[in-house]
């Protein structure tokens, strides 16, 4: 199971692509970084034709400018709003790892599951045969009606119905899982020793906050972050440091007729810039968006988190609800298994019974027949229903946090 497992969180498509979210916030932040760090460009060309008239700049054969940042507080917060979303980004790609794995987790244990009552329904459909053979002598020999002819050939309709539709069920748990995985069909072969217990978890258990609704909450601050940042652009100042050199040419040109001593060959200035904003309507709209998109994100991230907690309300409620319900189902395969062993004692020792009123009815095989029937119908509840407690408790287990102990003890 823990191959399984494996496979499809490398497999899954969500997990690509959160990862590839992951690199994308770690550009932007090194984007952000990158903005102290000078840039050199350099441009270079040649005249195609020769220059009539003095054209308001010196030609250049070659240029080359070097600048950089020098002090910035949005910056700062440009940078922190980058940090909370890589992140963020990586907390949605644990979100999402442990999402695939509970959905690959479920479809094992569900295919184990329909597996075994498989087996169990081929079994049934033997002594539904065997029922109906026994019906089919009884009513020519007179002693039931027809009715209970037709009630075993129902029961054995019944039984054929029930084995195509868990057939078809294992089939698409098996598409599910090659899916998920991205294994050749026919590949998995399930191991009932390989599923691990799963803990009797219920809602009291101490919650951690969960990576979905963590990453949310780091999205909210990124986001309020990069507003503070746009309106801080509208009022605070900016300095840049540059450096710029020119490599002046007189080739196809007659620059120097129009100035009083020859433009020097090689020219180098450097500067710092003060960039003071005093009205950028555009700015100051960038920066109403960005206020909304925060608010928007931390609305989300409040949602996220009553959402979850809901979902463990849920959760618990039903855990109480499928834990009777799997006990019932329990006992009641307990008491078919003893009702099929007093059966066949009968059979095999004889009840006794006179044919006098009040006696009890002789064991017919008949009798045994209907009750391995029934044996086998409360084991396959007993399994339904245990599935359902199972797949219960692991998403409780998600919901509360713990989905990492879970698959920490899958992997041990």
């Amino acid at each position: 199971m823990a191959t399984v497992i494996d496979l499809a969180q490398r497999n899954s498509t969500g997990v690509r692509a959160a990862m590839a979210d992951v690199d994308k916030a770690n550009a932007q932040l090194s984007e952000t970084k990158d903005t102290v760090i000078p840039t050199i460009n350099i441009e270079t060309g040649l005249p195609v034709f020769p220059e009539v008239g003095y054209t308001g700049s010196p030609p250049t054969i070659w240029g080359a400018t070097v600048q950089s940042l020098v002090y910035s507080i949005p910056q700062k917060r440009y940078f922190d709003a980058a940090g909370y979303g890589l992140r963020a980004a990586k907390a949605r790609l644990q979100d999402v790892r442990q999402q695939v794995a509970l959905d690959a987790s479920t479809a094992y244990i569900e295919l184990d599951t329909v597996n075994q009552e498989l087996a169990g329904v081929q079994q049934q459909e033997q002594f539904s045969a065997r029922l109906v053979e026994v019906e089919l002598q009884r009513t020519e020999a007179g002693v039931d009606p027809i009715s209970e002819q037709l009630q075993a050939r129902l029961t054995a309709a019944q039984i054929q119905l029930k084995r195509l539709h868990l057939e078809t069920r294992a089939a698409n748990l098996e598409k599910q899982l090659e899916t998920l995985t991205g294994l050749p069909p026919g590949s998995i072969k399930v191991d009932h020793a390989s599923i691990p217990e799963i803990p009797q978890v219920h809602g009291d258990l101490a919650a951690r906050e969960i990576d979905g609704v963590k990453a949310s909450h780091l999205i909210a601050t990124s986001k309020a972050l990069q507003a503070k940042g746009d309106w801080e652009t509208n009022y605070l100042p900016e300095l840049r440091f540059s450096i710029e050199y020119l490599r002046v040419t007189t080739l196809l040109n007659s620059v120097n007729q129009y100035f009083k001593t020859d433009l020097p060959a090689n020219n180098f200035a450097s500067g710092i810039s003060v960039n003071l904003p005093l009205l950028d309507m555009g700015r100051r709209a960038r920066a109403k968006e960005s206020a909304a998109e925060a608010l928007r994100s931390k609305v989300e991230a409040e949602q996220a988190e009553k959402q979850n907690d809901l979902a463990i309300s849920d959760l618990s409620g039903s855990i109480r609800e499928l834990d009777t319900q799997a006990e019932i189902a329990s006992l009641k395969q307990q008491i078919a298994d003893e009702q099929l062993k007093a059966v066949l004692t009968q059979l095999e020792l004889g009840n006794g019974a006179g044919s006098g009123p009040g006696s009890t009815p002789q064991t017919t095989p008949k009798a045994e027949q209907l009750a391995r029937i029934d044996a086998g119908q409360k084991t396959d509840d007993a399994l339904d229903a245990g599935f359902e407690l199972a797949k219960a408790r692991l998403s409780l287990l998600r919901a509360l946090g713990h989905m990492d102990d879970w698959l920490h003890e899958l992997h041990k």
